[in-house]
């Protein structure tokens, strides 16, 4: 069944439409807010998930330090949006990057991340071109395999390096443990921390991330902030990584039923160009429909949903308009250009995805 504010949102933007319920955005905010505020550590949200200015200045104004951004793309539109306190958690690499990166410090305080010698090599361009020092963090890897130096002493020799490295500051440390490998983490980080100090250096930033380790918050002694950043909206993951309840889930796609060409099976207008073909490590489908929990988004074309209803004792009609919880909503939002806002039955309008493909 279609309820009253679905028929609205078909009817005034079609489907499939990115939806965000306001109350609960903001109740997200605050709530992960306070529990920063609790673990004794600053809040520093990642906007990659919502890529909206707009969404990281009630972020700042509700007490987060600052924002980080993925890419350099999403920090100029952040910093040109009046942000001040920006961590990129990423390498950059190339004169290109340097010169947007020098642009870019000599309007707001950046800090970025390097795992390796050749990216701090090419950071003293940046300071260079921004007239003041660049702040950089190591990235530690402690068990995740994704980026970051692999031991403590790779981490003190490239704190050295960008200590020794003209127009550059040490900035501390960045990690992102995996929601079990906390104590290897802080052993990695009581080490690396216990090297620098020995060369006369010190760790001022010691960030922590993201949303699924919000029960962690606050664990590592020393650390200084947090960077989650699907809590805004969160997902599916989020609900199966049990750091966010239905409820909480602040991020639906509205869908029209199209076809149920069979008793068991139907299909969505939201394929994979809307949903994405991300299982979440490991999820059953491809998203949540809450009219019908049972139901099964088995797989996609780009713009078909493939219903599997087998299991689901309520079974949607043609016409019908569902709301999805996306597995992934990161990867959904960046395929946006406007979500829809509301508040309880009613729209208030809708919200570009200003930093949306800022990939580079």
């Amino acid at each position: 069944m279609t309820t009253p504010l679905a028929a609205k949102i078909a009817r005034d933007y079609g489907t499939p439409a990115a939806v965000i319920d306001m109350d609960r955005v903001e109740r997200n905010i605050a709530r992960i807010q306070a529990a920063c505020d609790a673990a004794g550590v600053a809040n520093r949200p990642h906007i990659k998930t919502h890529k909206s200015p707009l969404l990281a200045k009630l972020q700042i104004a509700a007490g987060a330090r600052g924002i980080t951004c993925q890419k350099l793309g999403e920090a100029e539109v952040m910093a040109d949006a009046g942000v001040d306190d920006i961590l990129i958690s990423y390498n950059l690499i190339g004169e290109v990057k340097m010169a947007r990166l020098g642009a870019l410090q000599a309007k707001a305080n950046m800090t970025v991340a390097a795992d390796n010698s050749v990216v701090v090599a090419g950071l003293p361009q940046a300071a260079a071109a921004s007239g003041r020092p660049l702040s950089v963090v190591v990235e530690c890897d402690t068990g995740r395999k994704r980026a970051g130096v692999e031991t403590p002493a790779e981490a003190i020799a490239l704190a050295r390096e960008i200590g020794a490295s003209k127009g550059l500051l040490f900035g501390g440390f960045m990690l992102y443990p995996t929601e079990t490998g906390w104590t290897e983490a802080q052993k990695f980080f009581d080490e690396a921390l216990a090297g620098v100090r020995a060369h006369g250096l010190d760790a001022a930033m010691v960030s922590t991330g993201g949303t699924p380790n919000l029960k962690n918050v606050g664990k590592l002694k020393g650390a200084t902030e947090h960077r989650p950043g699907t809590y805004i909206y969160n997902d599916r993951m989020q609900v199966a990584a049990g750091v966010a309840s239905w409820d909480d889930c602040a991020l639906t796609i509205y869908s029209t039923v199209v076809s149920r060409a069979g008793a068991e099976r139907g299909i969505l207008d939201a394929g994979s160009k809307t949903l994405t073909s991300d299982t979440g490590g490991g999820l059953d489908g491809h998203g949540l429909i809450l009219e019908h929990p049972e139901a099964k988004i088995a797989r996609f074309a780009e713009e078909h949903g493939f219903l599997d209803l087998a299991r689901s004792n309520t079974r949607p009609n043609v016409g019908d308009v569902v709301r999805i919880v996306p597995n992934h909503v990161c990867v959904v939002v960046n395929m946006m250009d406007e979500v829809v806002m509301v508040r309880g039955d009613e729209i208030i309008g809708t919200l570009p995805v200003a930093a949306r493909g800022k990939l580079r």
